[in-house]
């Protein structure tokens, strides 16, 4: 590693994760050291932002005695691998955690230790957890989101009977229709979070939130969903008198019976079963969407809002804030990941070539050098950046992650990744 007394990493010099290029022996060359006290000082006192301070209320704390946690957030900005290092850490700390994810990339099943991962709760073996040397005193699940399939279980276990059970899943109106609704990822991540925490035996479950141009349609699909199935529209077609009688009016039968001989389907038969066999689960549906609604105010539910210091995500999350003040629910914290905090260590370019240049030469200090001050460019924005999500946010103690050299893949990277979180 390269000793510059910077305390900075340049572009091509890799970094294990805690390593500084800081060390004790670092070099102090031509004026460089005139204001570095005051100079390291606040470099430190940036990074001390990201470990719990006296007083600090940390993200262990904030979530113990919690049975969910839903990581919200923009796109694009971790939620998935830090909610499975969530889901880790709390395990390693005693509880029986099972992370749900939405996605299917192979990195985090690696990361996982599991070469795909299932569409129900898969344990992660002790012993696999022992070969990278974490040892954890509760038991850690994992499982990703089938929204086709989460769709057709709830329609099945909310059926009245089995035959009107294998009636609606074999019907072609609804196998098309459920295709759609289930790309919804927000409404299967509902169902699926209300059936592991009434009817599996887990501590706490750690839910990735879908990707969405508005992270704040999570939040809203149970109203969303419960407005259209009490809505005066749904009901006109249902009823025996209403829309639906019309469609299946006499003309329009003709034109189906025309139909049905010339393709060989009876869309006017299918469409009939179809919203006969509706009418029987609409109520359970309704009643189970507003358990979803209830549980995400519940008490024992928080949101971990997860973000990064570019400019859209850090306002997301604000917004995002706001809105779960509106809607009655609780924020466990606030993480951003991908923080900068290595650039010139508050030296002038010119400071950080003369003390590079005895090493390295002349040339190669000055592009090192350039490098540096690229990356204090983004040191000022994601400090600028952290400090007014603080403010907005009123959150005094962010859970703050740098920005790691290499992708998570294996459950070391992970186990690393969830020490930061939890300090």
């Amino acid at each position: 590693m390269l000793d510059c007394g910077i305390g900075c990493r340049p572009v091509g010099i890799r970094m294990r994760l805690g390593d500084s290029c800081t060390r004790a022996g670092g070099l102090q060359r031509g004026n460089y050291d005139r204001g570095m006290a005051t100079r390291t000082a606040k470099r430190d006192e940036t990074r001390r932002r990201a470990r719990p301070r006296a007083g600090d209320v940390g993200l262990a704390e904030r979530l113990r005695g919690k049975s969910v946690c839903i990581c919200l957030g923009a796109g694009g900005v971790g939620k998935t691998t830090t909610s499975a290092a969530l889901a880790l850490g709390l395990a390693q700390r005693g509880a029986k955690a099972a992370v749900v994810t939405i996605d299917p990339a192979a990195r985090l099943a690696s990361a996982l230790g599991l070469e795909s991962l299932p569409g129900e709760p898969h344990r992660i073996e002790q012993s696999l957890l022992s070969e990278h040397g974490i040892e954890c005193k509760g038991e850690l699940w994992a499982m990703m989101l089938d929204s086709k399939g989460t769709f057709d279980e709830i329609v099945a276990r909310l059926a009245p009977s089995e035959r009107e059970r294998e009636e609606i899943l074999a019907n072609p109106i609804y196998r098309e229709l459920s295709s759609a609704v289930a790309g919804s990822q927000e409404l299967s991540a509902m169902v699926k979070l209300y059936e592991l925490r009434h009817e599996r035996d887990f501590d706490v479950i750690v839910l990735d939130t879908p990707p969405s141009r508005n992270a704040v349609d999570f939040l809203d699909t149970p109203t969303r969903l419960l407005g259209f199935l009490e809505g005066r529209a749904l009901k006109v077609f249902l009823s025996p008198g209403g829309l639906a009688a019309r469609v299946f009016g006499r003309s329009t039968g003709i034109v189906f019976a025309i139909f049905a001989r010339v393709t060989g389907v009876d869309m006017l038969s299918d469409l009939s079963t179809f919203f006969r066999s509706l009418s029987g689960i609409l109520e359970a549906f309704g009643q189970r969407t507003r358990g979803v609604a209830e549980l995400l105010r519940d008490k024992q539910t928080t949101f971990v809002l997860v973000t990064s210091p570019e400019p859209e995500p850090a306002q997301e999350a604000v917004f995002l804030a706001e809105r779960l003040a509106e809607n009655g629910m609780r924020r466990g914290g606030v993480i951003v990941n991908r923080v900068h905090f290595d650039g010139l260590g508050g030296a002038t370019l010119e400071e950080a070539h003369e003390a590079l240049a005895g090493e390295l030469g002349d040339r190669l200090a000055a592009r090192v050098a350039a490098n540096l001050a690229d990356f204090d460019v983004l040191v000022t924005r994601d400090r600028e950046t952290v400090e007014r999500v603080t403010v907005e946010l009123d959150e005094p103690s962010p859970v703050l992650v740098p920005h790691l050299d290499e992708d998570i893949s294996d459950l070391t990277g992970l186990a690393r990744l969830s020490d930061l979180l939890f300090g």
